[in-house]
């Protein structure tokens, strides 16, 4: 019975990274400012719609969430920390 509870417990946590990371990705996308991703030349809009969309299937949502917050996220908090690129 208490084995039973515990690997649910685990399995449930487990299942529910890409799900977590998916939704730290979008809030984060949510949460930039709209110069911040024109000074960045990325598109807002686009990056939410692709992280909700990709939640959809497992591996996508992980790809495209974990792009994001690895590639995208670091670009965006850079301009919005005040480095255009330039120089």
């Amino acid at each position: 019975m208490i084995v039973d509870v515990a690997v649910t417990a685990v399995l449930l946590i487990v299942l529910a990274i890409p799900l977590a990371i998916t939704g730290w990705a979008f809030l984060d996308a949510a949460s930039r400012p709209k110069w911040v991703w024109a000074f960045a030349g990325r598109r807002q809009l686009v990056w939410m719609c692709g992280i909700a969309f990709g939640i959809l299937t497992v591996v996508g949502g992980l790809a495209i969430s974990g792009y994001y917050l690895v590639r995208v996220r670091n670009e965006l908090a850079a301009v919005e920390a005040g480095d255009f690129g330039e120089g």
